[in-house]
């Protein structure tokens, strides 16, 4: 093909693209801002009232050349607002409420996922070329933290209280008494927190990362109904069955997905229920075009969920596996029926309900 046989290009498509992507750049370059803000306190001391950036920079114990640079970021990209008349810097209290405070609306911690997906691009880069994938310990020991935070605030907010009620008789059999699993239980936060809200249940949580099982048992340690064990998802087989299994974000980044559904599955007494929170999307890529959680889902699957499958020799499932996949999945390894919920307060998420036929 020659030039003269080439489309024409519409500049003006093409001066409308390069805004975008910049735009694209900048909005990546403002998550590091973010992160900075959040984890200073800086966002928190803002919400406290105006302030000249000497005066933020006293209230979080930062300096202030940084502080004013900072600001700038934050006024220019309409994050926080500025006066010249007395020089002073505002966080509007709806910004504010997507930026501090112990709730599930606080996105502040969503920006360290940014900042930690980055630090690998060079192995990600690599199995581009090569295959193969980054493994779980190149994220190591910062993820455990960041996603315990990006989960707490949401877990402390909503678990016990919008998440269980979708699930008919869930809680009236925790207040009586049963057996629950955690399977890649993390921190075990959830487990925390149910354990305490239902002293007549028992609960063992299980997961692969030692660091993060320190975490759940110091958390814990006054608690006398909540275990934790070292194992792996698609392998673990306890020595009595359970009554209930939950799995919050755990199954797509799997090396053995379908094994852990098996697993599951074989670990529970007939009729128990399986409880899954897993992200929101559709299985195929037309499907999910106009979600605008999309774009983050495959993004944050490429440059983690994905590649430490892979780098295990796994299955590569990905934080995009979507509904049907999930369903098909669900039922290969002997599960019934599966309704799916809209997760209360998490619109990344589908709470997925099913059990082991009775």
């Amino acid at each position: 093909m020659t030039d003269t046989d080439a489309a024409p290009v519409d500049r003006k498509k093409v001066r409308a693209f390069a805004r975008h992507l910049f735009g694209v750049y900048t909005h990546g370059a403002l998550s590091y801002m973010i992160d900075i803000g959040h984890r200073t306190g800086l966002f928190t001391a803002a919400s406290e009232g105006p302030a000249t950036s000497s005066e933020l920079a006293a209230r979080a114990g930062c300096d202030e050349r940084y502080v004013r640079e900072w600001l700038g970021a934050m006024v220019t990209a309409e994050i926080m607002t500025f006066s010249a008349d007395d020089d002073r810097y505002a966080l509007p209290p709806e910004h504010a409420a997507a930026l501090t405070g112990g709730g599930s609306k606080n996105m502040g911690p969503m920006a360290a996922m940014v900042t930690l997906m980055g630090r690998n691009l060079d192995g990600v880069e690599r199995a581009f070329r090569e295959g193969g994938g980054v493994p779980y310990p190149a994220f190591a020991p910062e993820f455990t933290g960041v996603m315990d935070e990006l989960n707490r605030r949401p877990l402390d907010e909503l678990l016990v209280d919008a998440w269980l009620p979708l699930v008919p008789g869930f809680a009236e059999a925790l207040t009586s008494g049963i057996r629950v699993a955690d399977v890649g239980c993390g921190t075990g936060h959830a487990l925390a927190l149910l354990a305490a809200a239902f002293p007549a249940s028992t609960f063992v949580g299980y997961d692969l990362s030692e660091d993060a099982l320190r975490a759940a048992r110091a958390e814990t340690a006054e608690l006398d109904n909540v275990t934790f064990e070292v194992a792996d998802a698609a392998a673990f087989s306890p020595a009595s069955p359970f009554d209930a299994v939950v799995a919050i974000d755990a199954v797509h980044d799997q090396a053995d997905p379908a094994g852990m559904l098996r697993s599951i599955h074989d670990a529970l007494v007939p009729g128990g229920r399986f409880v899954m929170v897993d992200m929101a999307a559709h299985s195929g890529v037309a499907d999910n075009v106009g979600n605008p959680f999309a774009p983050w889902i495959y993004a944050i699957s490429t440059l983690h969920c994905m590649t430490v499958s892979l780098a295990a020799g796994g299955a590569g499932l990905g934080a995009a596996w979507g509904q049907e996949t999930a369903r098909a999945m669900l039922a290969d390894a002997g599960f019934g029926d599966v309704e799916t919920h809209p997760a209360p307060g998490q619109a990344l998420n589908l709470i997925y309900v099913t059990s082991r036929p009775g």
